[in-house]
């Protein structure tokens, strides 16, 4: 596996010498996951950053009723990670399994802290994901608030316009915070565009 992808997406925020992209390639590992397969399940501690190259992750919290909450989905170049467990290092609240087949690189958070020392500028490209994350949690946090499940459907479908057609229902309902079947009464009563 190439880490081409990973590289294009740094690129877009800093500049990496060639001595700077081989020492952050010497730290990656790459991994093949299968459908449904757990990166990381509640009460694990996060070792690792994830880096999506083919496929889909997705992170979840499951409620005392059994009801899944999808705080994320991670198609290529996107990232994915229980932050918090992450950076304390304590038990994580957070699965994160594969939606499809997937192939990801894996940064350990011990080689990544080193990364930091060695090459300020990759702090500064994870400070600016760290940014980024922040503010479309908030976002999303104040549509989860204050808009219709309409209307928050239809900010899911801009976020990630590449999965709309081949997420199931079941995982774009508990996205917006809907059950299943009101998501299909939902899609059902609006008309479709010609």
């Amino acid at each position: 596996m190439q880490p081409d992808l990973l590289l294009s997406a740094i690129a877009r925020h800093i500049s990496l010498t060639a001595e700077e992209q081989q020492q952050l390639i010497a730290v990656l590992s790459f991994k093949k996951v299968k459908k449904k397969q757990f990166l990381y399940q509640e009460g694990d501690i996060t070792k690792q950053a994830v880096f999506v190259i083919a496929g889909c992750l997705r992170s979840y919290s499951i409620d005392k009723n059994g009801f899944e909450h999808i705080l994320q989905f991670a198609p290529p170049g996107w990232w994915i990670s229980d932050m918090r467990s992450m950076i304390t290092q304590e038990p994580g609240t957070l699965y994160i399994d594969a939606v499809d087949d997937s192939e990801i690189i894996l940064i350990q958070k011990n080689d990544l802290d080193k990364l930091y020392a060695a090459i300020p500028k990759l702090e500064r490209f994870f400070r600016i994901l760290a940014e980024n994350s922040l503010a479309t949690y908030q976002h999303r946090l104040i549509d989860n608030l204050s808009l219709s499940a309409l209307e928050r459907y239809g900010n899911f479908c801009k976020r990630y316009p590449s999965l709309i057609e081949n997420l199931p229902q079941k995982q774009v309902a508990a996205y917006i915070g809907v059950t299943p079947e009101f998501l299909s009464k939902m899609l059902n009563k609006v008309p479709a565009k010609k």
